[in-house]
């Protein structure tokens, strides 16, 4: 059984943090475009969550195994969204736990320090109580409008995305709206050292005609970021 990289996982290295959405792939092979995607990151840049709510334990478990093996010849973390049960049997990485999940404290007795845990966050509070808790990272939205589903609340901005990366000692990744050049733009306009550690993004990757471009074109954004900030 493939060992779960402890260090290296624990510290929530990666940019891009992918998350599926398989009604919205424009070819309806999911399989394909994380392959797809995956093929044009370097290793340990980007992270896949598996988050296709719908799917009976069975039918999600099998896919995971499937995503699985290709996050690992591609040296991609995979990340469970909410089945700590469907995480532990394919072996995956770690979990996300949605806001009104099992907790991150109960997450981490199923789970053992080694794998991941990201909490989604909606408010810089969040963000905050979701350190508190021993979560490893955050993802914090909507910041825009969201590009594949309908908005759930209003957008948050670049301000409440300052505020949710100042909140809490933990990598916050911005989710919702997030194209390659608002992340260019957003990234630019921080200028002390609490930046978000990268993008979430479901809409701008898997709804694209080609995955595999817009995965590396969102690279390129966030490689510019980092330049700028350095």
């Amino acid at each position: 059984m493939r060992k779960v990289r402890n260090a290296k996982l624990r510290a929530a290295g990666f940019r891009l943090y992918l998350i599926t959405d398989r009604r919205v792939v424009k070819s309806g092979d999911l399989i394909s475009a994380c392959e797809a995607a995956l093929s044009a990151a370097a290793p340990g840049t980007v992270a896949l969550q598996l988050r296709e709510k719908d799917l009976p334990a069975r039918e999600l478990y099998e896919l995971a195994l499937r995503l699985r093996e290709i996050c690992t010849r591609a040296d991609a973390p995979l990340i469970v969204n909410d089945r700590v049960d469907v995480a532990i049997a394919a072996n995956a990485d770690g979990v996300h736990l949605p806001f009104d999940s099992i907790g991150v404290s109960m997450a981490r007795k199923l789970l053992g320090r080694s794998r991941l845990i990201g909490v989604s966050s909606h408010s810089p509070p969040d963000v905050s109580g979701a350190a508190r808790e021993g979560a490893d990272f955050a993802v914090f939205g909507p910041v825009f409008d969201p590009l594949s589903k309908p908005a759930t609340g209003p957008a948050w901005g670049v301000t409440g995305l300052k505020a949710a990366c100042r909140a809490g000692a933990i990598p916050v990744f911005a989710l919702g709206g997030m194209t390659a050049d608002r992340t260019r733009e957003v990234f630019a306009s921080f200028e002390d050292t609490a930046r978000p550690a990268g993008v979430a993004s479901i809409g701008a990757i898997f709804a694209a005609d080609s995955p595999a471009l817009a995965t590396a074109e969102m690279l390129r954004a966030l490689d510019a970021s980092s330049t700028r900030a350095q």
